[in-house]
């Protein structure tokens, strides 16, 4: 079994990536594989709407030529699939949110891609707006029916300045929980796809 993390931020290692690493750290205790892709310092565009991904069907965007592609390629390999974003006037990253429309829609092109894997989102704001934009990437495991893992409280934690969200112990805890669940979820529902 594989989860695939994707942070939205464009922080390097920052607050959204420390989160992330919290539930992969637990989901690696379970003995399951774990890969964090960080989308900061990489080009990360917007759907075309080409509509190439529903003529090939390949699992493939091929409106753009950038990091995208290679979460795309993750999740479409991955059982578990995580996706992180800081908050950004109470809503997701344009990064985080270019990957939900091309992953998607990718998704939506290719019957069975998503379906039945196991979801996550996890959000880190400074002051407000975190539920917003958790809604905003569960739409997409939604929309794909996938399986939705929850935790004690919503998934998200408080940090604005980098590294931050390690003093919000109720948010690493969460975290904690998050990873169970998930692993919990993965264990008995591999194979079953």
């Amino acid at each position: 079994m594989k989860v695939v993390a994707i942070s939205g931020s464009a922080r390097k290692g920052g607050n959204t990536a420390i989160m992330l690493r919290r539930v992969l750290g637990v989901l690696e205790s379970h003995g399951i594989e774990t890969e964090l892709i960080e989308l900061a310092g990489k080009k990360a565009q917007g759907c075309t709407v080409c509509l190439k991904c529903r003529e090939t069907k390949d699992r493939q965007c091929h409106g753009r030529k950038d990091a995208i592609n290679e979460c795309i390629a993750a999740a479409a390999e991955a059982d578990g699939i995580i996706i992180g974003s800081p908050v950004y006037f109470a809503d997701v990253t344009s990064e985080t949110k270019a990957l939900i429309d091309r992953l998607g829609y990718v998704a939506g092109a290719n019957p069975g891609m998503l379906e039945r894997k196991v979801g996550a989102a996890v959000v880190v704001e400074r002051r407000g707006g975190a539920v917003h934009a958790f809604d905003s990437i569960m739409h997409l495991f939604m929309i794909r029916q996938m399986i939705v893992a929850g935790s004690r409280y919503w998934n998200l934690g408080f940090g604005a300045a980098p590294g931050e969200v390690e003093g919000d112990e109720e948010a690493l805890l969460t975290m904690d929980v998050l990873g169970e669940n998930m692993a919990w979820l993965l264990e008995r529902t591999a194979g079953a796809r």
